[in-house]
């Protein structure tokens, strides 16, 4: 069955007020380890939610088991869990019928990828790489999500995405890469390895460097990652609600350099397009910064009920186990610079540091946006304007807000990093960002040396 008859045959089976979400993968990851592929992973298998309504009453029950005996044994769950469940009287009730946009997001040649080709892909990266070990994975799938509601809502969309991920490593070095796309044939992973192992080589012989505050170049994989552990606490609309969030008292202030707009759009077809959230609400394009001044938040219907004072969705609701957080931005973009390349953001910096990408990372402070990790896989020192010598891996300890106050420049291109860790139900999300050149990045220690 598809997600949507699957979705249908659990409101069926509820046979009452009820939203049924179905969610079906059929993906592979091929991983490879010291330039070997090993550890091949297949996936296919569909999940239903079924929320039941009473009244101001919701119950939740969650299945893989799609038969008929399944299905009813799931609409018996939910039905007791919202007969148990306490009054909620903000309870927006379910999403009306709705016509979302028409987005791509979909290809069939990726769609029709199997184990052999994954394998066949992953092998391409290895041998690029050539003589230096090369470890990653490259992974592919076709996902669909339905929504299905009593209300006579009834959406659905087919995705794709691949993503190839290369760290080179050796004794004393290592380099990294990756590349997202919801088409494959857009994805080289043979130039994915190439990249990660010349960076590798370029980290032998790192030094370290002294804390400080440092202007800095950061790689798309690193502004991304950054990116992504600010908003869930500070583009979102529960945080705005609960007052954790950066944005606070804010909406309408200058917080950032007038270079940096970042909008949520998961309309933009060199991203990972998405039509509906998990409410089945049609997704829309929300501006977050324009030109440095904070203009908004995403919601979800929850968080917009609860708001009491207008607000109404964007369309961002998540999926269950992310609910949590509330509603999340999960096709942040960055508008592009002019600068044609990093070798001209460092000419920008005259001196400071390259970052290349960011692991470990906390969040310290959610209401002043300050976030912690490591520095990995090739960090630099910039002098006289040109990327010098490797160094260490380094702690840092970063306000974004302070980040993206004085810019003094971004890239041209943008990239597409993927955010899914590929662990849970296939969801592909990611941010489009360019490089970023910045005048403020906090340097508070040193760690281990490249490589293994």
């Amino acid at each position: 069955m598809s997600a949507l008859e699957v979705a249908r045959a659990a409101l069926n089976a509820a046979g009452e007020e009820a939203e049924a979400i179905a969610h079906s993968e059929r993906s592979g990851l091929a991983r490879f380890a010291e330039s070997e592929v090993h550890q091949p992973t297949l996936i296919e298998n569909v999940v239903v939610t079924l929320r039941v309504v009473r009244g101001n009453r919701t119950g939740v029950a969650t299945t893989n088991k799609v038969e008929r005996d399944g299905l009813a044994e799931l609409a018996q769950r939910a039905a007791a869990a919202a007969d148990s469940a306490p009054a909620d009287d903000s309870f927006p009730g379910l999403a009306p019928g709705a016509d979302p946009p028409q987005v791509d997001g979909y290809d069939e040649r990726t769609a029709a990828l199997g184990p052999d080709d994954q394998a066949r892909l992953a092998a391409a990266a290895i041998d690029a790489a050539g003589d230096m070990p090369v470890y990653g994975f490259f992974t592919s799938a076709v996902s669909e999500l339905a929504v299905a509601s009593s209300t006579g809502l009834t959406v659905e969309q087919r995705m794709t995405d691949a993503t190839a991920l290369v760290v080179a490593a050796a004794e004393g070095c290592s380099g990294y890469a990756e590349h997202t796309a919801w088409r494959a044939d857009d994805i080289d992973p043979a130039a994915v390895a190439r990249e990660s192992a010349e960076k590798a080589a370029r980290t032998k012989g790192a030094g370290e460097t002294e804390p400080g505050t440092y202007r800095a170049v950061l790689e798309p994989y690193a502004f991304a990652d950054l990116l992504d552990y600010f908003s869930h606490d500070s583009l979102g609309a529960l945080g705005l609600l609960e007052e954790r969030s950066y944005l606070s008292g804010r909406l309408g202030e200058r917080i950032a350099d007038e270079k940096i707009t970042i909008a949520d759009d998961p309309l933009d077809p060199q991203g990972l397009p998405k039509a509906f959230d998990f409410e089945g609400t049609p997704k829309q394009r929300v501006l977050l910064l324009d030109q440095g001044v904070a203009r908004g938040v995403v919601w979800d219907r929850t968080t917009a009920a609860r708001a009491r004072n207008g607000a109404s969705t964007t369309g961002h609701a998540g999926p269950l186990e992310s609910r949590d957080w509330g509603p999340l931005p999960y096709s942040l973009s960055v508008a592009p610079g002019e600068a044609e390349s990093v070798d001209e953001l460092a000419e920008l910096v005259g001196d400071g540091i390259y970052i290349t990408r960011l692991h470990y990372l906390g969040v310290i402070d959610p209401r002043e946006g300050i976030v912690t990790g490591m520095t990995r896989d090739g960090t630099f020192r910039i002098r006289d304007g040109k990327i010098a010598e490797p160094l260490v891996n380094l702690r840092f300890t970063v306000s974004v807000p302070d980040l993206l106050r004085e810019v003094y420049g971004l890239t041209r291109n943008a990239a597409l990093v993927n955010s899914q860790n590929f662990y849970g139900e296939r969801y592909p999300y990611g941010v489009l960002t360019p490089a970023l050149a910045a005048a403020r990045f906090t340097i508070t220690g040193v760690g281990s040396k490249p490589g293994i």
